[in-house]
């Protein structure tokens, strides 16, 4: 039960950006502004898109719940969220600080 909570409780967030869509993306579950991904939802794993500087800021909360995708994926930003283990507050930060990343300035702009 508390995966479906935590999963609603992600798209809630993540539709609430301007312009998101979700879609199918192979396996997962995406969240994309403007056609590009900002977020990957499988099972109880998030997977977000943020800058090297900010993927290393989040992991320093805790890096058995916030760390970077173990391939190279990770070295570009790519940034793995155990849903389970993440404090709500901190999900809705990294969400939205995902979302910037990849979202057109104006849009970022709308919910920085």
């Amino acid at each position: 039960m508390k995966h479906n909570k935590r999963n609603q409780l992600v798209r809630e967030i993540a539709l609430s950006f301007p312009e998101t869509t979700e879609e199918p993306h192979f396996e997962k579950t995406s969240f994309r502004v403007k056609k590009k991904i900002f977020a990957t939802l499988q099972g109880d794993l998030l997977t977000i898109k943020l800058s090297v500087i900010d993927q290393d800021v989040f992991s320093l909360i805790d890096k058995t719940v916030i760390y970077p995708v173990p391939n190279k994926w990770g070295k570009q930003g790519w940034t793995n969220i155990e849903l389970e283990k993440v404090d709500e507050e901190v999900l809705r930060d990294v969400l939205k600080t995902a979302y910037c990343e990849v979202a057109p300035g104006k849009l970022g702009k709308m919910v920085g």
